[in-house]
């Protein structure tokens, strides 16, 4: 599944250019800080297969004010490495690779 242009952004790794897309609202329990925040990267140029990243931080935007760290483009970029040496070929169709980072992530009860 391609990512959705609007609200994507546009990153190099390594030399290869990527889109990648944090949701802006959150969903349910994302915004209740029961889950981890998580994006999407896909290659610019042929989308194929989507790398879903599960963070460790709480979404930015969660509805009760917990203290999250933006997602950056060096996590990105390092997430992207990770992935491709994990055995994420973007290129390739397939469903989603999902590079699970959320070791360490505590739930809000």
């Amino acid at each position: 599944m391609a990512l959705v242009r609007k609200g994507s952004r546009r990153i190099v790794v390594d030399g290869t250019v990527y889109r990648w897309r944090l949701r802006g609202r959150p969903t349910c329990f994302q915004g209740l800080a029961w889950s981890p925040c998580s994006f999407a990267v896909e290659h610019a140029d042929t989308p194929g297969m989507t790398l879903v990243v599960t963070t460790d931080q709480a979404h930015p935007s969660n509805w009760i004010g917990r203290e999250a760290d933006p997602v950056r483009p060096s996590g990105v970029a390092a997430a992207v490495r990770l992935a491709l040496r994990a055995g994420w070929t973007p290129t390739a169709p397939g469903s989603a690779f999902h590079l699970d980072q959320s070791a360490g992530f505590t739930a809000s009860f």
